[in-house]
Order: C-alpha cells, then structure tokens, then sequence
C-alpha cells in the first residue's frame, strides 16, 4: 500500500465517506466537485489503502430501476488518517479567515 498526500480535495473525500457519503455521486455533490476531481481521488485513496470499494448487488439495482453503484468505506487506516484530513480542513478555514467575509456580487 503506498502512501497519500493530504490535500484539500483528498481531505474533503476523507470527511464525506466518513459522514455517510459512500457513493461517487453522494461525495461528489457532499464536496460539491466534479466527477473529474473526485472520482481519482477516490482512485488514490484506495490505492494508498485508506478506503475500499466495492459494487452493490445487481438485483438491488434492477428493482430500483438503476444502474450498480460502487460505494465506499473508510479502512482501519483511512480512519487513522481522519485526523490529518480534519487539520488539513482547518489549516484551509484559517488561511481563508484571514480574507473575511465573501463579499457580495452586487
């Protein structure tokens, strides 16, 4: 298992499987990003161990009238990893105190 960078988007990942996010759409729209940014993070972090996937039963899916999805859980070690992902979080709500309010388009 390779190791992971903590970054803002791996860190926003990390936080939303652990609030009960478990699918690709789920975390996308908890994270409010793309497919594009999400889904290789996702990629990354089960690479690196700290999640796993895996795909719903089929027969579940046909009689909700949808196609599969692939959830995912934190491991032992993603849950480790938790706390470095909630610093990383913070580290960003500090720097973006520092510019105040967002300002209003008028």
């Amino acid at each position: 298992m390779s190791s992971v960078r903590m970054t803002q988007i791996t860190a926003l990942v990390l936080r939303a499987i652990a609030s009960d996010h478990h699918y690709g759409f789920d975390i996308m729209e908890a994270c409010d990003l793309p497919s594009g940014t999400v889904y290789p993070a996702l990629r990354r972090l089960e690479k690196a161990g700290l999640l796993r996937s895996g795909w719903e039963d089929a027969n579940e899916a046909f009689g909700e009238g949808r196609p599969r999805r692939r959830s995912y859980r934190l491991t032992a070690r993603g849950r480790e990893a938790l706390p470095e992902a909630e610093a990383k979080l913070e580290e960003v709500r500090r720097l973006l105190s520092r510019f105040g309010p967002t300002p209003k388009e008028t």
